[in-house]
């Protein structure tokens, strides 16, 4: 998969906060992600994050 600095991304399963949505913050063998509901950080192995992807948010559903 595919991943660049800032992409927004949706994944599965939903945050406790509520929000489905993240923002990728760094892009290597691990992958952090921000939450945009409640600005929670995590850091996660790129296999286990490309599985819980469900789709890459494009910017014209940002704005």
């Amino acid at each position: 998969m595919e991943l660049h600095l800032h992409d927004m991304v949706e994944l599965k399963k939903e945050h406790p906060c509520g929000s489905r949505r993240w923002e990728v913050m760094r892009v290597g063998m691990d992958i952090k992600l921000r939450c945009l509901g409640c600005g929670h950080e995590v850091m996660a192995p790129r296999r286990k994050v490309e599985k819980s992807i469900k789709r890459i948010v494009t910017e014209e559903e940002n704005a």
